[in-house]
C-alpha cells in the first residue's frame, strides 16, 4: 500500500468553497506560450508595471543598514502611522487620529483582519457582483456568507443604497465595498456613497470600503467613505498608487472603539507588517516622491484615455468609463468572432492567437460572467498599441 499518495488528512470544507483564480491559470498558459518562445502581451494581472521609486528603495536601504528589522508593534510604527494621517488630511481634508490607523501586510491582511473583527458564523455580507473574488473569500474564511448583489452599469457595477434597503435581512451584518472597483475601474459617486453609509448605519451594520484605487482617480479628486462617519472601516494599500505591491503593506482605519479588538487579533495572527517595508514607506510621502507618482498617474489616465475607445472601434462595449484604478471591465458579446459573448473561449482564443492575455469575467461574479473581460493597461503604452494592433488583425479589423 502506497500510504504517501493518500491524504494524510480530510481537509476543510472552506477550501472547496474558494475558486482557483482564472487570472492566474491563464497567467500559466502564458507563460507556457512564452517559454515556447511566444511574445505575449500581459494585460491580465492587475499590477503596476511601475516599482518603487528610488527615494523608497534607498529608504528601504537605509533601514536594512541601521538594523530596524526587527518585529513592530502589531499596530505598526509610529512615525507611519502619522504620515498616513497627515495625507489623509492634505488629501481629502481629514482629520484622522493616527491611533486609529493599523498598519497591515498588504490590503489583503487588512480585509482578513476587518472579517475577523466584524463577521460572525452565517452572517451574512452584501457587495456587488461583479468584485474582486477574494472579498467573498475572504468573508466565507471567517465563516460568513457572502450575497453577491447584481450590479449592471445602470448602478455602475457598484452597490446602491436602494439595494440594501430592498435586500437588508436578519441575518444581514453589514457591506464590504471597493471604490473604485476592481474589475470595473469605477467609483462610487459620492452622495449614494453617503446614502449607504446611513442605510447601513440606520440598521446597525458595519461598512467595509477598499479604497486601495483612490490614489489611482483620473477625474475628480477622489472622497474617502471616512467622511461619512468615524464609523466606517476603510483599506488601503501601498500597492497600487504606490507601486509596491511585493512589499506587502497595507492600513486600516478602525473606529476607535475597535482599536483593541483589531490590535488582538493582528498579534495573533500576523504579529505585525514587514517592519523593513514600513520604514521604507516613509518616503512615499516626501513631495518628491509625491510628484512620481503623479507623473505615474498621469501616465495610467494616458493609458486609459487610449484603450478604451480603441477596445470600443475593436467592437467591445465599456458600458461606463473607469474613472479610476487600471482596469477596464467590456461587454465581448458584439465583438466579431465566433466567441463573442463567451468570454471564457474569447480570452483563450485572444491569448493563442493573438498573443494578448485578458481575463474572462467569471473571476468576479455570477453576474453575466460570460459577457465580460476585464483588460489590465498597467502595461507600457506600446503595448497597449501592440495589442490593439493584433486584437484588430485576430478580428478582421
Amino acid at each position: 500500500m502506497n500510504i504517501a499518495a493518500e491524504p494524510l488528512t480530510k481537509l476543510a470544507s472552506r477550501v472547496d468553497a474558494i475558486a482557483p483564480f482564472y487570472v492566474m491559470e491563464l497567467a500559466k498558459e502564458a507563460r507556457q506560450l512564452e517559454l515556447a518562445g511566444r511574445h505575449i502581451i500581459h494585460m491580465g494581472i492587475g499590477e503596476p508595471d511601475f516599482t518603487a521609486p528610488e527615494p523608497v528603495v534607498e529608504a528601504a536601504a537605509q533601514a536594512l543598514r541601521r538594523g530596524v528589522t526587527q518585529y513592530t508593534g502589531a499596530l505598526g510604527i509610529a512615525p507611519l502611522r502619522e504620515a498616513i494621517a497627515a495625507y489623509y488630511q492634505q488629501n481629502y481634508g481629514l482629520i484622522v487620529d493616527p491611533a486609529r490607523i493599523v498598519i497591515t501586510a498588504g490590503a489583503s491582511a487588512a480585509l482578513l483582519l476587518a472579517c475577523a473583527a466584524l463577521v460572525d458564523r452565517d452572517d451574512e455580507v452584501l457587495m456587488p457582483d461583479p468584485s474582486y473574488p477574494c472579498n467573498r473569500h475572504f468573508v466565507a474564511a471567517t465563516e460568513g456568507k457572502p450575497v453577491l448583489v447584481p450590479s449592471g452599469p445602470e448602478a455602475r457595477y457598484q452597490l446602491t443604497a436602494a439595494d440594501i434597503e430592498r435586500l437588508w435581512g436578519e441575518k444581514t451584518r453589514g457591506v464590504l465595498l471597493a471604490s473604485p472597483s476592481n474589475p470595473t475601474g469605477t467609483s462610487i459617486e459620492p452622495a449614494e456613497l453617503e446614502r449607504i453609509v446611513k442605510a447601513v448605519r440606520a440598521r446597525g451594520g458595519f461598512t467595509i470600503v477598499d479604497e486601495i484605487y483612490q490614489g489611482l482617480s483620473y477625474d475628480a479628486r477622489p472622497v474617502s467613505a471616512l467622511s461619512f462617519g468615524d464609523d466606517v472601516v476603510t483599506v488601503n494599500s501601498f500597492s497600487k498608487y504606490f507601486n509596491m505591491t511585493g512589499w506587502r503593506l497595507g492600513w486600516l482605519v478602525v473606529p476607535t472603539s475597535m482599536i483593541g479588538a483589531f490590535e488582538k487579533l493582528a498579534q495573533n495572527l500576523f504579529i505585525c507588517a514587514s517592519a523593513l517595508a514600513q520604514h521604507a514607506a516613509l518616503a512615499c510621502f516626501e513631495p518628491e516622491t509625491i510628484e512620481i507618482y503623479e507623473g505615474r498617474r498621469l501616465e495610467f489616465k494616458r493609458r486609459r484615455d487610449f484603450i478604451v475607445p480603441a477596445l470600443e472601434r475593436l467592437g467591445f462595449k465599456v458600458p461606463v468609463t473607469p474613472d479610476g484604478a487600471f482596469y477596464v471591465y467590456a461587454d465581448c458579446r458584439g465583438v466579431p468572432h465566433p466567441a463573442a459573448g463567451d468570454s471564457a473561449a474569447l480570452t483563450k482564443a485572444m491569448l493563442h492567437d493573438a498573443g494578448v492575455v485578458l481575463v474572462p469575467g467569471l473571476d468576479f461574479g455570477q453576474h453575466a460572467p460570460r459577457d465580460y473581460i476585464r483588460l489590465s493597461y498597467a502595461t507600457a503604452y506600446t503595448s497597449l498599441e501592440e495589442a490593439v494592433e493584433r486584437l484588430a488583425r485576430l478580428f478582421g479589423r
